[in-house]
């Protein structure tokens, strides 16, 4: 239990352990009449030392800050400094559009940071206005805000717990951890001492009601031992602070690419504006030339096609039931190499099943959806040797499989010792529900399969007497009216209800023990049901709690999600590494990890062990270790560390409040949209609308789509421009005539960078996409061979340019405006050769992407209406080609397209010609 932060030492001070000493021991430390509770004037003073229950948030940034942090990086800057140029040179169309691109990224920058800074303000609200406490012998409603160290603080059903307390009494009292340990189900409390409780992990301290944390059953009593930061919750928040988020893979790779194109295009204009000047070209129409270079150079509509590839990407993934919070992650996705999920709700279905049972006749196997009252039970051949058929005067009838009475009188038990109920809502086609506690209501679904209901029995027997259940005796006890006598129904922890049998069912105690070792072993929760008949109802009910007739075992889990094994599968296949961090123990998180396929050769390791470790040994074992159970906030954080350490890219999922840090700290947090608390939502960079774990690796798959589709489209604004660049520079260097006014270069660039780029990031997902490994986190958004496949295509396209230049020129034909109308139609030609690595253009076809083919078709048509039509020829001084210069121009204009398509069939060729079993590079959707 944490308690830095407090002064200690002091009359009053809570106790560094309060889960390890007796109730009346820690009220002595702080100095509290249990019968009175503090003094008002008491409480004024311990409000002034320790300070207001409230938790500190750092200082914000101010949002003037945040606005300005969104202009400050290379490619921005450049933009805007392209944006004075084209004002400069008189071209305000250029201007406005590169502005309106600067400040929609800013702005959509802004919003993002601005929602980051909301996950403190969603944890302060985990309180609750007024709490009820004993000050000066009397019951007084306070401020949550004015709870001090010695505050004794009464509990009841549906509180939020307000302050960290050690509790003082309790009946029956069960508190919902499930936001802050990760716990799946309440937690029965205690007021005994824990003296071996981990003090690292908050659910071993049964003894302790943590703030922020439901009271769901009971009513209890407790003395505040931690107020505001000290508190469990208040720790959380400080490691939530602590992590603020990074840069995402994108984002990183995006800044690098703008200082190369920086540099670059600053050298290029340097020599292009040297040269000119040199060979006694006009100062003035040099320095046009160099600075129209310069924005041509400048790919000034990425950062708009990025943004809008990742807001279709988003829209995509909404309709697959993943909710992106913050636009880089949608790309941060693809790049995953570890997926660190939660077991509860996310790989399993959050909701309790019976799969087997044992009764003294043979073993069964439970099939059915969840809590809906309909399925199979059918014996799987682990036979008893009694006769279950006849002999029996308690029988409730013939109840199939094969006879087995047994069953129908543990349906019969299953409905009547139970407190839960089933419902649907919305229609006989709507999903059942448990009302009630889950494991009760597991029970009624299987009673239901074998034809029994709670209101049956409730109507033929009606319940008269009952002993609850409650975590010192483990078991659960009700009589029921029976004709002229009462009928005992039990049910219990297996080795609480074993003893309490009747002297012959000895050696079926023994069977009943063998049996269900190997299901306890593969994580199965189990619970006996027994019965007896009583002629009277006893004066005591627990005294019908004796000679009970052993009826059988039942072994209940939270089942897999049909989707979660081919997820994972999945998941393998494309080179990740499923990983469950849970807080459920390590047998039950060791089973679902095994049946999904996440514990395949790897090891569990809990969160004692891990404690043990050092950061260097965890760095060591994390590559090993496939499940990490039992498990606080803080190793959570070092689970995700490691992995980075080592340069995984992490998927954190989690629901808690306990999950925040790590989902903060990860590269992109999953939070789960059901049942996930508002503060691992704000946390979180994506929310899955359905908790489904399935849902992450298809959201992986749009990932590497949307990443893919990027390369594309900046493989095709680097070759473009680089083409534009070479063939200016190059008539530069061989001493050629400028082969493009200012407002031409100006227009190719217009024409070829917006549409053409925008529809290549609508391209469908590769083949191959979930079949080839995670790209290296460090692998930069040129790599791969992709700025050596710009270089080379935009020295084509000069190539073909230049050649044009000379051929032209040395005819008389127009050649600036054939030189002009090659190069924009190359440009156009190549847009359609990228739309994919190794796949032909002609493979493709259209259905795919029309867009993309409507838009190359429209700005041909308006690149031959610059040519042809009058008022357009004097803006960009171009003249009218004939038909064979036409021809010439268009036959020319398809070189870069056919050369992509050589070199593609070329590699694909290869690939077919790799030996047998020699695996590609990694990331190579080409198989290169």
């Amino acid at each position: 239990m944490p308690t830095s932060g407090m002064p200690t030492g002091l009359t009053g001070d809570p106790p560094a352990r309060p889960w390890a000493l007796k109730a009346e021991e820690v009220a002595g430390a702080l100095g509290v009449d249990a019968a009175g509770g503090l003094s008002d004037a008491e409480a004024a003073l311990r409000l002034q030392r320790y300070g207001p229950n409230e938790l500190v948030e750092r200082a914000r940034k101010p949002a003037w800050r945040l606005l300005a942090e969104q202009f400050a990086n290379t490619m921005i800057v450049i933009l805007l400094l392209a944006a004075v140029v084209t004002l400069v040179v008189g071209d305000l169309k250029d201007t406005l559009v590169i502005l309106a691109i600067v400040v929609l990224n800013g702005l959509i920058g802004y919003a993002q940071e601005h929602r980051a800074e909301q996950a403190m303000a969603a944890l302060q609200a985990m309180t609750v206005p007024t709490v009820r406490v004993l000050r000066s012998g009397r019951v007084a409603e306070v401020p949550a805000a004015a709870l001090v160290p010695g505050d004794l603080v009464q509990l009841a059903t549906g509180d939020v717990v307000a302050a960290d307390l050690r509790l003082v009494e309790v009946q029956a009292l069960r508190v919902n951890e499930a936001a802050l340990t990760g716990e799946s189900k309440p937690v029965f409390k205690t007021t005994d001492p824990l003296p071996d409780a981990d003090p690292a992990m908050p659910a071993e301290q049964r003894n302790l009601a943590f703030r922020g944390t439901a009271v769901t059953t009971g009513r209890g009593a407790g003395v505040v031992v931690a107020t505001g930061m000290a508190t469990e919750l208040g720790r959380l928040a400080e490691l939530l602070q602590a992590h603020p988020s990074e840069p995402t893979p994108l984002q990183r790779r995006l800044a690098v690419l703008g200082r190369w194109l920086a540099a670059a295009c600053l050298v290029v204009c340097v020599v292009v504006f040297g040269t000119g000047i040199a060979r006694g070209e006009p100062v003035e129409r040099m320095f046009l030339t160099a600075v129209s270079l310069a924005v041509a150079a400048i790919p000034e509509g990425l950062p708009a096609v990025v943004t809008i590839a990742l807001a279709l990407g988003a829209r995509r993934m909404a309709r697959r039931c993943a909710l992106v919070r913050k636009l880089p992650a949608v790309e941060t996705l693809g790049s995953v190499t570890v997926i660190c999920s939660d077991k509860t709700g996310t790989l399993t279905e959050n909701r309790m099943l019976v799969e087997r049972v044992w009764t003294p006749a043979g073993t069964y196997r439970v099939t059915g959806d969840g809590y809906a009252p309909v399925g199979t039970v059918t014996r799987d051949g682990g036979g008893g040797t009694g006769d279950a058929r006849g002999g029996d005067p308690w029988s409730d009838g013939d109840a199939s499989p094969d006879g087995d009475r047994h069953l129908g009188r543990l349906a019969f038990v299953a409905a009547a010792c139970n407190d839960a109920a089933l419902l649907q809502a919305g229609g006989p086609d709507a999903a059942w529900a448990a009302g009630g506690d889950p494991t009760e209501a597991a029970l009624l679904a299987l009673a239901g399969k074998l034809g029994v209901t709670r209101e049956a029995v409730e109507r033929e027997h009606p319940r008269v007497a009952e002993v609850g259940f409650d975590p010192i005796r483990r078991r659960m006890t009700t009589l029921h009216r029976a004709g002229d006598g009462v009928r005992v129904a039990v049910k219990g922890a297996v080795d609480v209800l074993l003893p309490l049998l009747r002297a012959a069912d000895a050696a079926l105690a023994r069977r009943a023990e063998a049996v269900t070792a190997g299901w306890a072993a593969d994580g199965y929760r189990l619970l006996a049901l027994a019965e007896r008949r009583l002629g009277a109802l006893p004066e005591e009910p627990a005294a019908a709690e004796d000679d009970l007739r052993l009826l059988g075992v039942v072994a209940m889990a939270d089942p897999p999600r049909p989707a979660s094994s081919p997820a994972v599968a999945s998941c393998r296949q494309a080179g990740i590494t499923p990983v469950m961090i849970t807080g459920d123990d390590a047998r039950t998180a060791g089973s679902v990890a095994r049946r999904t396929g996440i514990l395949d050769g790897g090891e569990v390791l809990t969160g004692r062990e891990l404690a043990r470790l050092d950061d260097d040994g965890l760095r060591e074992r994390v590559d090993a270790t496939s499940v990490y159970a039992r498990t606080n906030p803080e190793q959570k954080l070092r689970i995700v560390a490691a992995w980075k350490d080592r340069g995984a890219v992490v998927a954190m999922t989690g629901d808690g409040v306990n999950d925040a840090p790590a989902l903060r700290r990860a590269d992109i947090g999953v939070a789960m949209g059901v049942t996930g608390t508002d503060v691992s939502k704000e946390a979180a960079d994506m929310v899955l609308a359905d908790d489904d774990f399935a849902t992450i690796v298809a959201a992986v798959e749009e990932g590497r789509r949307i990443y893919d589709n990027i390369r594309r489209f900046v493989r095709y604004l680097l070759a473009t421009n680089s083409g534009e660049i070479w063939v200016m520079f190059l008539a530069s260097l061989l001493a050629l005539p400028v082969p493009l006014l200012p407002v031409q270069l100006l227009w190719v660039n217009l024409v070829t960078d917006g549409l053409p780029a925008i529809a290549l990031g609508l391209e469908p997902a590769e083949r191959s996409s979930m079949q080839r490994s995670p790209r290296p986190p460090d692998e930069s958004i040129l790599g791969r061979g992709l700025w050596q496949n710009a270089l080379w295509v935009g020295l084509t396209m000069a190539a073909v340019c230049l050649g044009m230049l000379v051929a032209a020129r040395a005819a008389g034909w127009p050649w600036q405006t054939m030189v002009f109308t090659t190069l924009a139609l190359l440009q156009l030609g190549n847009a359609l050769a990228v739309r994919s690595e190794r796949d032909s253009f002609f493979s493709l076809g259209v259905r795919s992407n029309p867009l993309l083919l409507a838009a190359v078709l429209g700005l041909g048509a308006l690149q031959l209406a610059v040519v042809y039509l009058p008022p357009l020829r004097s803006v960009f001084g171009t003249e009218p080609l004939h038909p064979v210069q036409l021809a010439v121009v268009l036959v020319a204009s398809t070189t870069a397209f056919a050369a992509v398509e050589v070199d593609k069939w070329l590699r694909r060729l290869l690939a077919r010609r790799r030996p047998a079993g020699e695996v590609p590079p990694s990331g190579d959707p080409g198989g290169r």
